[in-house]
């Protein structure tokens, strides 16, 4: 008798304290398991952009001699092409002109050509830096935000230094990421699910489990009826 109530008050206790987050796993795994990926990346928000070919394009060696490039990409900004190097610098690829980071008139071009032309602009800012909560993070910066019309305020994310179009953020992605932090329990950077408050709580959520299993089977009638038929063996 006083081992069931030992194991009923752990149990009850146990419960009380992991309860909150067991609804919060459960509500955030439903969750998950009813949206389409697709829709929270904000896919139904942008239009395909075909890659335009460019001509006369400069060799990479004939810009700034001081230059050592290791990295090199192709941008293109309003319709023209640029060398992106080393992941810092920004050149005309048919000039050879350094340029320094994109404008807003710029970054709305580029935001209209990923995102489907019903969208009307709200308006555009640019942010300098960001911290670990924010919706726009682990991505370049500075950045334009450009703010969409709409109950889903999408906002779309092109990077200054390289006017590359980053990423789109929206309601249900809110939602999403909120749901994630969370079922992941990483309350800094969502994406750390070997954080140490989450194996705590998931050893609680295990040992809650076994005490209910263990309170049954010291407190169910049916089993206590069929110990006292069972034969004592000598």
């Amino acid at each position: 008798m006083r081992a069931r109530k030992k194991i009923r008050k752990i149990h009850r206790y146990l419960g009380l304290f992991i309860g909150i987050q067991f609804i919060l796993w459960t509500v955030s795994g439903l969750y998950f398991s009813w949206t389409n990926l697709d829709d929270i990346h904000g896919d139904h928000f942008r239009q395909e952009v075909s890659p335009l070919g460019f001509s006369d394009l400069l060799n990479p060696s004939a810009l700034d001699s001081t230059l050592k490039i290791s990295v090199i990409a192709l941008r293109e900004i309003n319709n023209k092409p640029y060398y992106w190097i080393n992941n810092k610098v920004l050149y005309d690829a048919q000039t050879g002109i350094l340029k320094d980071g994109i404008t807003r008139e710029e970054a709305l071009n580029i935001s209209s050509k990923h995102i489907k032309p019903e969208l009307k602009v709200a308006g555009i800012i640019k942010i300098e830096t960001t911290d670990a909560h924010h919706e726009y993070r682990e991505k370049l910066l500075p950045a334009y935000v450009v703010s969409y019309q709409g109950d889903d305020a999408l906002k779309a994310y092109v990077s200054v230094a390289d006017g590359k179009f980053q990423t789109v953020r929206h309601r249900d992605w809110r939602w999403f990421d909120f749901l994630w932090m969370t079922h992941t329990m990483d309350y800094e950077g969502r994406d750390d699910i070997n954080n140490t408050l989450l194996r705590i709580f998931s050893v609680l959520g295990l040992l809650t489990v076994l005490s209910g299993f263990v309170l049954w089977y010291v407190s169910s009638p049916t089993l206590r009826k069929w110990n006292r038929k069972r034969p004592k063996t000598s």
